[in-house]
């Protein structure tokens, strides 16, 4: 009974009351990127634009930003919960509500936010609720957290594009994509951000579908 409690912890978002406290120190977490060496944080350079992906476990997800042209930089976080300034392992608990989310700073110019929303619905799995694989709770679930009314709109475009194409290929599944406002974006701290750079032979958890997402 004790591992079924647990179990449903982590893949059922909990209540105000039941989430962790956090705390109103922001955690400790890098200055700068660990492959470009640019600034992690605000202010970025006049024309960038941001956007937010939430793809199952951070780590790869954000290496396969970084590698993208006209991407400045990335960092990872956490969003989409309750917990303030949450630690990466209290998010773990699935007490805090939180996605793992890569933070994307674009340049509009060389790449569009329709192109990253391609890469995001084809370089993961986004039918699989609260998980990715292996990779089980809240904290893998798939997430689009939006900057403006334009990204939202483009999500929502881009998930139905991807939807059909699910279909068309005969798969009988629902894309469980959470698209939303972005609220409150914590970073991680620093041993997590630019991981695989820092261990190139770590974990990476992403799998695609197979399905091209007719975005253009």
């Amino acid at each position: 009974m004790f591992l079924i409690d647990m179990f449903s912890k982590k893949t059922v978002m909990p209540s105000v009351e039941k989430a962790l406290p956090g705390r109103e120190t922001p955690v400790a977490t890098s200055d700068h990127h660990f492959v470009n060496g640019r600034a992690l944080k605000e202010p970025y350079p006049e024309g960038l634009d941001v956007a937010y992906f939430g793809m199952g476990c951070f780590w790869g997800a954000e290496r396969l930003f970084w590698q993208v042209p006209g991407v400045h930089v990335t960092s990872v976080g956490f969003a989409g919960g309750l917990t303030p300034n949450p630690t990466y392992h209290e998010t773990t608990t699935g007490l805090t509500g939180h996605a793992e989310i890569v933070k994307v700073v674009f340049d509009p110019e060389i790449v569009s936010y329709r192109q990253l929303l391609k890469l995001f619905f084809e370089e993961h799995d986004p039918t699989q609720g609260m998980r990715q694989g292996n990779d089980i709770g809240t904290t893998y679930r798939s997430a689009l957290y939006t900057t403006s009314a334009e990204q939202a709109a483009a999500a929502g475009k881009a998930l139905a594009a991807f939807q059909a194409a699910l279909t068309a290929a005969g798969r009988d599944v629902s894309i469980t994509t959470e698209i939303a406002p972005i609220g409150n974006y914590y970073y991680a701290e620093e041993c997590h951000q630019q991981y695989l750079a820092k261990n190139p032979g770590g974990y990476c958890g992403l799998r695609g579908t197979g399905v091209s997402c007719p975005v253009a």
